[in-house]
């Protein structure tokens, strides 16, 4: 027998097909048929519907489940009826989590804490609805979301210890309280151990001033900048103010033979971020020197001009972050507030007030004025720094204090502090020489 060709006959060869494809022409019905077409015409069975269509003849993968195991079934072979879309319409006993038999920990019986009891039902309807598991069920596992950490049953929530101002406040407390000791223990113990204390936090504040200028390419001599520091705040312990000047000429013109040695390139700059540090951390801080060298009370003058900072402090911290709503230097310390400031003020005024007049015997309206009058250079100390900070570009001088920053973020508003308390102090309470 030739082979058919499917585009043969009367009809010219064409790309449009019939509705319904002919029958396929073999094999020849001339021949014995098969078992497939007992009383049926060849290819009928091709283009049955599914409800018409012997089940026998189907292959087992294109069958539709038992009806009695899985209940009703639509003409289409799914279960129950559909809406216009196609979607099949889920009855109560239905739902997907429903048919999951609980889970037996071993010893056999249901549990009320294994895994699958905590499965909702999912409910009827459009599959692309969220579902909610109730407010006592567990989130189901997965991937969380990205940068936040969840907790579980051996891993608790993170929890927040930062204040409103943006400080871890127990470690704050903590830090603070250690360095007020540090401070007051020797002050009063052995005054000439205070000597000590001041040296070693100004060469700390000149370590971390100079990495800080590092960031802008400036390279400035180390060793003869803390060497220098330290002669500075020694001289005037012992020999007063025309020696805390000198130090500081001392320290500056060694800084400047030491960079010389390194060539004249960039020497401008260098020299200029050296000045700036030799000034800020050993000169300022050389008053508290001369605070705890005066004879007799230098003690109590040191403590009235801590105390006042720390009211300053803890005034502004409390007024700022309860009742700051107008910022007072948004474009160097966004954080400040005039309300904050005038709790500074407010605070160091009455504590300073009441203390001058226990220790010193002084009028407390004069002691209100040494209060206001540190609590101003204090807040104008905060200010200097940031300001120095954000043209270096970095929001701590270092990570060496935890919830403070660095030692300089503590010294900024004593070091503009004690020149102002030295000086009043003078006036209001006279040296005992």
């Amino acid at each position: 027998m030739s082979h058919l060709d499917p585009y043969g006959g009367a009809e010219a060869p064409g790309w449009e097909r019939p509705d319904r494809p002919t029958s396929l022409p073999w094999p020849d019905p001339d021949v014995e048929p098969g078992p497939w077409a007992r009383g049926r015409q060849p290819g009928a069975e091709l283009y049955a519907e599914p409800s018409t269509r012997p089940q026998s003849d189907r292959p087992a993968a294109l069958r539709p489940p038992d009806r009695d195991r899985y209940g009703p079934y639509d003409e289409r072979g799914g279960p129950g009826p559909r809406d216009s879309n196609g979607h099949r319409d889920l009855g109560p006993g239905d739902t997907p989590t429903a048919q999951i038999p609980p889970v037996r920990l071993g010893d056999g019986r249901d549990h009320d804490d294994a895994p699958t009891t905590q499965l909702a039902a999912v409910p009827a309807g459009d599959a692309r609805e969220p579902v909610s598991l109730g407010p006592d069920a567990q989130e189901p596992p997965g991937r969380g979301h990205r940068g936040r950490r969840r907790a579980g049953a051996g891993r608790p929530a993170s929890q927040q210890t930062a204040s409103r101002a943006g400080r871890n406040l127990p470690a704050a407390i903590s830090v603070g309280a250690g360095l007020g000791a540090a401070v007051l223990l020797p002050l009063f113990l052995y005054t000439p151990a205070f000597l000590l204390v001041l040296a070693a936090a100004f060469g700390v504040g000149i370590w971390e001033m100079s990495r800080a200028v590092r960031r802008q390419g400036a390279e400035v001599p180390l060793v003869p900048l803390v060497s220098g520091g330290v002669l500075t705040v020694t001289l005037a312990w012992f020999a007063g103010p025309d020696a805390l000047l000198l130090g500081l000429l001392v320290t500056v013109a060694g800084t400047l033979l030491w960079r010389l040695g390194d060539g004249t390139h960039d020497l401008r700059r260098d020299m200029t971020a050296a000045i700036m540090i030799a000034v800020y951390v050993p000169f300022l801080g050389g008053f508290a020197a001369l605070l705890a060298a005066s004879p007799g009370d230098g003690p109590l003058r040191v403590l009235v001009t801590l105390v006042a900072v720390v009211l300053s402090d803890t005034g502004g911290y409390a007024a700022g972050a309860n009742f700051g709503k107008h910022p007072m230097a948004p474009t160097i310390s966004p954080k400040k507030s005039w309300e904050g400031f005038a709790g500074s003020v407010g605070a160091a005024a009455l504590g300073s007030g009441l203390l001058l007049w226990l220790l010193f015997d002084v009028a407390p309206w004069w002691g209100a004025v040494f209060g206001m009058a540190v609590a101003g250079a204090a807040v104008l100390g905060d200010l200097a720094e940031s300001m120095i900070k954000r043209d270096l570009g970095v929001k701590d001088m270092s990570n060496l204090l935890p919830g403070h920053g660095g030692l300089m973020d503590r010294l900024d508003s004593v070091l503009f502090a004690v020149p102002t308390a030295y000086l009043l102090l003078v006036v209001f309470v006279p040296a005992v020489n």
